[in-house]
This record gives structure tokens, C-alpha cells and sequence, in this order.
């Protein structure tokens, strides 16, 4: 039996599932009545992460921004990884948003996460390891019991728990 056991907390986005539920989001645009002439584009960009919708109008756009945070959650992706940007002109009469997809923790995120688990008095070790934090403690008990307390915990980005050992 392993003296010290381990996870890893990472915030990490399924590309594959975020271009099926765009692929959805475009397939419901195109069918609804209201948005039918819209000629509403939404594009995936894996590369840079992000999604960049342009469309004729504000309302075009909430509702094609509304179709996608749907269609994410039926896919089990947080819609805490979606930073939506603001809407600027884009040429005639169109309005294009960009959303950002967070992944990878950010050290003050980290930083947050490991003061938070240093401050629970558990007896474990979190570490920050580039976009990851890895805690480490002797009993399987303490390590769910930081799970538990991450999940409780009100953040403002999507958190996974992997490599259990």
C-alpha cells in the first residue's frame, strides 16, 4: 500500500464535446423562427480556445450566447470555463462577441485553492504544479474531505479532481 496518496485538481475543457455542443448551438439557431434571419455564425477556434459569434443584433446575440450555455451543460462543461467578452461593431450593422475558454488554473487561482485547503487544517500538502495543484496526504479520508471542500466552494472556474492515487 502507497505510504502517501495523491490527486491532482485541474480546470480543464473537453475540446471534442465544447465543438459538438457550437455544432448544436448553430443547428438550433438555424431552426428557430426568431433567429432564422439573423445569419448568426459561431466558430470555434481549438487553437487559441475561444468562440467568436457574430450576429445583427443584441438580442440575436444574448440568444445565441443563452443556445450556447445550454447546449454546454448538456454536455457537462461548465459554463463557469465560458468568459464572455463584450459585444463590439463589426461592420455594417453587425455585433460580434468573442468568449474566452479557461483552461488551466492561473497561479492566483491556485494560490486561492491552496490557501483554502491550507486554511481547512487537514493534514495534507497541496502544491502548485504549473495550471495544477497536487495535494498529498497519508489518509485516502483527508484527501475527500479536500475534495468536498473544493466542490463547496463558491469559484469562479470549473475544477476537476484526476489522478487519484
Amino acid at each position: 500500500m502507497a505510504q502517501n496518496h495523491s490527486f491532482d485538481i485541474v480546470s480543464d475543457i473537453d475540446l471534442q464535446e465544447a465543438d459538438n455542443a457550437v455544432n448544436q448551438a448553430i443547428k438550433e439557431i438555424q431552426q428557430r423562427y426568431d433567429l432564422k434571419d439573423s445569419h448568426t455564425e459561431i466558430t470555434l477556434d481549438k487553437k487559441e480556445k475561444n468562440i467568436s459569434i457574430n450576429t445583427k443584433d443584441d438580442y440575436s446575440l444574448k440568444a445565441s450566447i443563452d443556445i450556447l450555455q445550454t447546449k454546454f451543460i448538456r454536455r457537462g462543461i461548465s459554463v463557469k470555463a465560458l468568459k464572455i467578452g463584450e459585444s463590439e461593431q463589426a461592420g455594417g450593422s453587425r455585433i460580434r462577441s468573442k468568449i474566452d475558454l479557461q483552461s488551466g488554473i492561473s497561479k492566483e487561482n491556485a494560490k486561492t485553492i491552496t490557501k483554502m485547503i491550507k486554511d481547512s487544517k487537514l493534514k495534507v500538502t497541496a502544491q502548485i504544479q504549473d495550471e495544477q495543484v497536487r495535494v498529498q496526504a497519508p489518509k485516502i479520508d483527508d484527501l475527500q474531505a479536500v475534495i468536498k471542500l473544493i466542490r463547496d466552494a463558491e469559484l469562479d472556474f470549473p475544477t476537476q479532481f484526476v489522478n487519484m492515487k
